[in-house]
């Protein structure tokens, strides 16, 4: 088989610190290799030095091959040619990769279209029968602010793979995606090696290192501490980083009994909501009380983020009404996004971000530190944008920046689905102490049912 990609000797500095230190991975047509490891590991910093899309103030040293075409790894704008011809990526932020002002079909026939060659009137109807394939023909004419974030997800993979790219590097690909679409979009990733491609997978779900096989990588700190066939990694792990990873699956968490319930603090009664002529749920009620913990579970799609929004009060529902406990002040309500990109703006620096919410509602920020430590961040990443630090970074700051306000209540939505197994539990862990300690209500929208079980003691299913 003939090598599709090598990368010798890659390192990744920003400044004096080192990033990604002398990595070595080389990967055939038609084999998969999957980088397991970490929140902030370097594993998506690797696939855009791979592409030649290093941050800003970031420096690349080694070499890079992608099929026949050899280049320094520095030097990446003499890859940049072989994007979506040799070398298709999909990122770990779909919100990013979208075009807001494009339709949804028109944003996968734009790849058929440049990449293959073909007219217009056949790149729409090739993205039609794309976007059929993976369950989003209902979607094809709407924008992306009008779809999900595992929707989103799926759409960005449709344009990426109808490049069909010998070399396909997927970022976090079934993040946000229930059991189902995520099976899915692994078969996806199988017909793409069955064709002869080659797939490198970043990932924090196991289940997905499992049934695509082939070989996985686990990286810590920039490093990889383990190397080897997926079944040997995955079934007899040498590391003892890589055994602590697989021991913090949600399936052997310990469960957590239920928690004190105080007064309800949100009520909802016979909610209501459709989404042109799709209808999300109908005659809902439902009941948020201080000291729970909620889980919302249910597909792709199906209006657990838009039924969290109303509970909050950031949209209308159709019919019901949403009543709220007397003096419960606006700011006690607080969402934790699936996207953190969304939720800062993007040239402002974190640490900025954070000193304007404690001098805006005059908060204590001897806080923050402690808060840094507990959620494994570096306060040096405070320093940078927030498109210059990992998914799984982010979405802790994020985090950080909600618990400072010490919140009633708390609609987590897929709070850590971008954050590796070890991480995921500390978070989980610390949202859920939280609402023990402070009595606060916890809604945690979620496609683990081993995380509903284990952590919450209500589960709401949507239709």
């Amino acid at each position: 088989m003939s090598l599709a990609f090598q990368v010798d000797e890659l390192q990744v500095r920003a400044g004096h610190n080192v990033l990604i230190d002398a990595l070595s991975l080389s990967l055939k047509a038609g084999e998969a290799l999957t980088l397991l490891g970490e929140s902030g590991a370097g594993k998506s910093l690797l696939a855009q030095a791979i592409m030649g899309n290093l941050p800003s103030g970031l420096r690349a040293s080694g070499q890079v091959r992608v099929g026949q075409h050899t280049s320094p790894a520095g030097e990446g704008a003499k890859r940049r040619p072989l994007w979506g011809r040799q070398i298709g990526l999909l990122p770990q932020e779909p919100w990013l990769a979208l075009d807001p002002t494009m339709r949804v079909r028109d944003q996968v026939a734009e790849t058929h279209a440049l990449v293959t060659a073909v007219r217009w009137p056949e790149a729409r109807t090739r993205a039609a029968h794309d976007l059929d394939a993976i369950g989003l023909a209902h979607a094809r004419d709407h924008y992306p602010h009008q779809i999900s974030g595992g929707m989103a997800q799926r759409v960005a993979f449709a344009a990426v793979h109808a490049g069909a790219a010998p070399l396909l590097i997927v970022d976090e690909p079934t993040k946000g995606l229930d059991a189902a679409l995520r099976d899915d979009v692994v078969a996806l990733l199988q017909q793409t090696l069955a064709e002869g491609g080659a797939v490198l997978t970043i990932t924090h779900d196991v289940a997905v290192a499992r049934a695509l096989g082939g070989s996985i990588a686990v990286m810590q700190q920039g490093q990889i501490v383990e190397q080897g066939d997926a079944a040997s990694v995955l079934n007899a792990p040498a590391h003892a980083y890589t055994r602590a990873l697989l021991a913090a699956e949600p399936a052997r968490w310990p469960d957590r009994p239920p928690t004190q319930i105080g007064q309800c603090l949100i009520q909802g009664r016979k909610l209501g909501k459709r989404f042109g002529h799709r209808l999300l749920f109908e005659q809902l009620d439902i009941h948020i009380h201080a000291g729970e913990r909620l889980a919302i579970q249910g597909g792709s799609g199906s209006g657990k983020t838009t039924l969290g929004n109303i509970l909050l009060g950031l949209i209308a529902p159709d019919h019901g009404e949403v009543l709220r406990a007397p003096g419960l002040p606006r700011q006690g309500l607080q969402k934790l996004y699936q996207d953190p990109a969304a939720a800062f703006a993007p040239r402002l620096s974190l640490g900025q971000a954070l000193r304007d919410l404690i001098r805006l509602h005059r908060l204590d920020g001897r806080e923050l530190g402690p808060l840094l430590t507990r959620l494994r961040l570096s306060p040096s990443l405070l320093e940078r944008l927030p498109g210059q630090v990992s998914g799984g970074e982010l979405q802790r700051i994020a985090l950080a920046r909600l618990l400072l306000l010490k919140p009633a209540v708390i609609f987590a939505d897929e709070p850590t689905s971008r954050l590796d197994p070890l991480t995921q539990q500390e978070t989980l862990t610390l949202l859920a102490d939280t609402a023990e300690t402070h009595g606060c209500a916890l809604v945690l929208v979620t496609h683990d049912p081993d995380i509903a079980t284990r952590l919450t003691s209500t589960q709401l299913q949507m239709p």
